[in-house]
């Protein structure tokens, strides 16, 4: 089991300065209970300032929002944004989407039907993209955002509690990386190699041919390709867990076509990622692997490391506990 030796000097001044709760601002859907329940929670927990706090209103339940109820919110988040926020945090799981776009792209960059896609098409890129950036929306005018998601305030309780504890715990987990028989969605496996090449002194990488993790004890990353994946459940997910499948609408949280990316919450990790639209199999839509672990490595918050993973985000969604940082800072130091 390898040890995660901290960086010191200049790199570890750097780390300090991922993002904290003055530069994230919670949305709540003030006529949404559950929304209205969670965003006082999570205030509560990552001691959110107040004017980080923007109130919209819509109707909730709908999993699809059209463009012009988006548009109308959107300009309330605009209006509401203090100029220091880098980020938000999204305080409901549905809507997941407006029209052809995910909705944690749509509030991060506005929406954009080039960020959509008819078919097996590119959709426009992300400029956050693998970048060393710490301030998005003053590099780039993009403001990251991740869901608060599910479907019982218990359940986003519980994820919201195991972000919280994951901040600087340095935890000695595993990634594992799942090359699986499903030749459509093992399309990131390409990248296990350099991933374990360029980590392995930092981080404990397990390359897995097949389709099945099950009983691990030590679960920091887990990436595959497969429409449904069996077993999570049997595993134990270290606080801050990154954990993902490929395929086509694992982002339709609410759907029962294909597994959820919710069940990866559930089941004990902090982040996950799904698309809501049809992507095919470029890997520019999905987490990278390799980049997502380095950033994280790197001390960058959940929602910066998934962010940065992702070449072309429009049909993807993000959701999470947005400021987990288990590798953040230096022990025993706060982030500046």
């Amino acid at each position: 089991m390898l040890l995660f030796i901290p960086l010191t000097g200049a790199h570890a001044a750097s780390r300090n300065l991922s993002l904290g709760p003055e530069q994230l601002a919670i949305i709540i859907n003030d006529v949404d209970p559950l929304s209205r329940r969670i965003a006082a929670y999570y205030r509560k927990q990552r001691n959110i300032p107040k004017d980080n706090l923007i109130h919209v209103r819509f109707k909730p339940g709908n999993p699809v929002m059209s463009s012009e109820s988006f548009d109308a919110v959107y300009r309330k988040i605009v209006e509401q944004t203090p100029a220091s926020v880098q980020g938000y945090a999204l305080a409901w799981s549905v809507p997941y989407r407006v029209e052809c776009m995910s909705i944690t792209t749509a509030v991060a960059a506005g929406f954009d039907k080039k960020f959509c896609a008819s078919g097996c098409k590119a959709t426009r890129p992300s400029p956050y993209y693998d970048s060393d950036s710490r301030r998005p929306w003053d590099d780039f005018g993009w403001r990251p955002a991740m869901m608060l998601a599910g479907t019982r305030f218990e359940d986003v309780k519980v994820l919201i509690d195991r972000g919280v504890a994951a901040d600087y715990t340095y935890p000695h987990g595993r990634a594992y990386l799942l090359s699986t028989s499903d030749r459509a969605r093992n399309t990131r496996a390409r990248f296990y190699e350099r991933a374990l090449s360029t980590l392995k002194d930092r981080f404990d990488i397990e390359i897995v041919k097949g389709n099945r993790l099950t009983s691990r004890t030590d679960v920091m990353f887990y990436f595959t390709g497969l429409p449904v994946v069996f077993d999570i459940r049997s595993n134990r997910y270290l606080p801050g867990a990154i954990a993902d499948h490929l395929t086509s609408s694992g982002g339709v949280l609410t759907g029962d076509k294909q597994m959820s990316s919710l069940r990866w919450l559930e089941a004990g990790a902090t982040g996950s990622y799904g698309t809501v639209a049809e992507p095919c199999s470029f890997t520019e839509k999905f987490p990278r692997p390799d980049i997502v672990m380095q950033h994280y490595l790197d001390g960058d918050t959940l929602l910066e490391a998934y962010w940065k993973s992702v070449a072309w985000p429009g049909q993807g969604v993000f959701i999470g506990e947005p400021l987990a940082a288990p590798f953040a800072g230096v022990p025993g130091r706060d982030n500046e």
